[in-house]
């Protein structure tokens, strides 16, 4: 049936399940959503039900966009606006968007915009007409984030048109009379690095992430050339399980190469993802390496990128439907669920996870509707792999930095600016606010401070404790006056020309690079200081030369001339705030897993790990296992 003849036929059934004296005037495709068009909005926003029986009915998502015909002036409606609002939210700015209907409303409280079951909404729309949309003003100013934001209201009709292409492919017609599941390995499989999976059936193909592997030169891409893959428009989406270069680093390639379609994440990966890719170009620039792809390149997978919430299950294909869960791993970080069917099979994509409760984020998800086949990371997949727990982790760290201060010394902290730095702030700013560390400063440096001002404009996607503490006790963490974002060359020089007790939280993680190395040659002559690794340092990286007990480093100088650093500072290892599982926590979340899975793949992990696991996963719990390898094709059905 043609696309427009299946539009045709949702309208005639949505006119005929709405209530009397409702109607609408039109009907489109917007992504994966079907948006009504009607001269009416004070009506539905009178009955809130409306909407919700008609999504309900349908098995999709509805949006409603009122004709611009009836909208009320931007000036008369931030009028009504600020009367039905309370003041406590603290607006910050509005957007109007007549195209689309929207008003996007900026708020320090979005919760008291939005109110009880939505209902401060509903009052807006019956007022004005226009249909608001609420934003966190972030608490921490951020570039990315502010950038984003006005780049999409720039690019807002080229969005629609976007959306709507999209959404015609989503719901076309299924025309295949065959039933099959196949995933294909395209990079990621007895590795980490260049993770990157093609999901096929008859119908879709799905590609699952499309990560750079930073550290090698011959194997840093995916295998994209293969007649699985290309060319590369027939893939119907691409899904991204999180913001970590060896996750994402290469989507933009993609739509270098002939790509044009969705890009599907969570709000926080989004704003990651942009902020890592811009990163990446700018580093190899820096370092003479050739260029994958170009700033454009990141601004236009940003106009196709779709952020889904977790739970919110969405059509992605005529015949696959996506959900994402917290995966505990990073900010926005998500096990992606894969209905494929009218419940033909389940494929659940962990991606990294933590099944654990840290300092950030629940433990991962691992109950779902249904389930069949589960492709895992392994990366701590081997046997011995166990790490000390978070308690043990977080008191070797408060000992390390309060017998380092004690002696006048200074604690500097290589870390990755997402994930393990936010980690770590939250139990120095707890340990500094409890008395178990001296009240001493705590540096920022490298993009550290920008990824946590994206961790802070995204509370909703932390752990329990800290959304209590945030939203009931407005209490946020990452806004500690003990935290100094190191802003400028000439701040961060003051520092390393003005030694004294503080702690020092820079990129990069594994020391081959960034402001990390400006500090490390100033302070590592001098043995009260001390460098404490929080993240794995992989082979080849000066971290782990430093690790294995090396005391003299040659270090590029000035004029190409290479200097020896004498290495005196004590050197602590503090295990524990790793974002992967460890051996007991894989084997665990697919063990207490529900329903149970029929096959496990393992992936994400070096060769013994991977093997490792999938081993220790059949014998114990008797589960059809293997470790995937590259360019490898598996029918699931």
């Amino acid at each position: 049936m043609p696309i427009e003849d299946v539009l045709l036929d949702l309208k005639k059934k949505i006119e005929k399940n709405l209530p009397k004296g409702v109607s609408i005037t039109d009907v489109e495709f917007e992504g994966p959503q079907l948006v009504l068009y009607t001269e009416e909005p004070r009506k539905f926003a009178d009955d809130g039900n409306i909407v919700r029986n008609l999504a309900k009915e349908l098995r999709t998502r509805i949006a409603m966009r009122p004709d611009p015909r009836v909208l009320a002036t931007p000036e008369d409606s931030i009028s009504v606006i600020e009367e039905v609002v309370p003041k406590e939210s603290v607006i910050s700015s509005y957007y109007f968007d007549p195209d689309s209907g929207e008003v996007i409303i900026e708020a320090e409280k979005p919760g008291l915009v939005i109110g009880k079951h939505g209902a401060t909404l509903r009052e807006i729309t019956k007022q004005i007409g226009w249909m608001p949309k609420v934003a966190r003003t972030p608490p921490i100013k951020s570039r990315t984030v502010k950038n984003i934001r006005e780049f999409m209201r720039n690019n807002l009709k080229e969005r629609k048109e976007i959306l709507k292409t999209v959404g015609r492919k989503i719901h076309r017609e299924c025309t295949s009379k065959d039933q099959w599941v196949r995933v294909t390995a395209l990079g990621g499989c007895k590795e980490v690095g260049r993770s990157c999976f093609l999901l096929s059936t008859p119908e879709s193909r799905v590609l699952i992430d499309c990560g750079v592997n930073v550290g090698s030169d011959e194997n840093m891409t995916p295998y994209l050339y293969v007649p699985e893959v290309f060319p590369l428009n027939q893939i119907d989406a691409v899904i991204v399980t999180h913001a970590h270069l060896d996750h994402q680093g290469l989507v933009p390639l993609l739509f270098k190469y002939g790509y044009s379609g969705p890009v599907y994440c969570t709000p926080p990966t989004r704003d990651l993802m942009v902020l890592l890719q811009l990163d990446y170009i700018d580093v190899a620039a820096k370092e003479g390496k050739k260029i994958p792809y170009e700033a454009g390149m990141v601004g236009k997978t940003l106009k196709h990128t779709i952020p889904l919430d977790y739970e919110e299950v969405t059509d992605i294909a005529p015949d696959i439907k996506l959900t994402f869960h917290n995966a505990g791993h990073i900010l926005g970080s998500a096990i992606s669920h894969f209905h494929i069917g009218d419940g033909l099979h389940n494929v659940v994509f962990t991606g990294d996870y933590k099944y654990e409760k840290t300092r950030l984020f629940d433990p991962a998800v691992n109950r779902f509707p249904r389930v069949e086949t589960v492709i895992t990371e392994a990366t701590y997949g081997n046997s011995n792999a166990f790490q000390p727990s978070l308690k043990d982790s977080e008191k070797h760290l408060q000992r390390v930095v309060k017998e380092t201060i004690e002696r006048g010394g200074l604690v500097l902290i290589p870390a990755f600016s997402v994930g393990r730095s936010q980690e770590v702030m939250i139990v120095l700013e707890e340990s500094i606010r409890k008395g178990l560390i001296p009240n001493v400063p705590v540096y920022l440096d490298g993009m550290i401070w920008e990824a946590t001002a994206i961790h802070a404009t995204h509370p909703e996607y932390l752990n329990n404790d800290l959304r209590k503490l945030i939203f009931q006790k407005g209490q946020n963490p990452f806004l500690a006056e003990c935290f100094k974002p190191v802003d400028s060359h000439e701040m961060r020089k003051k520092i390393t020309e003005n030694p004294h007790p503080c702690v020092i939280l820079s990129t990069s993680g594994m020391m081959n690079g960034g402001p990390v190395m400006e500090y490390f040659k100033t302070f590592a002559e001098d043995s009260k200081n001390t460098l404490v690794f929080v993240g794995y340092q992989a082979d080849g990286t000066l971290g782990r030369r430093i690790q294995k007990g090396w005391k003299e480093i040659p270090m590029a100088g000035k004029n190409g001339s290479t200097e020896v650093i004498k290495m005196n500072m004590d050197v602590q290892v503090v295990d524990g705030f790793s974002g992967h599982s460890d051996r007991r926590q894989l084997m665990d979340y697919v063990r207490k897993m529900q329903p149970r899975p029929e096959r496990v793949f393992t992936e994400h992990g070096d060769e013994k790990a991977c093997v490792d696991l999938a081993s220790s996963i059949y014998k114990k719990l008797k589960i059809e296992t293997r470790a995937l390898t590259n360019l490898e094709t598996v029918r699931l059905l």
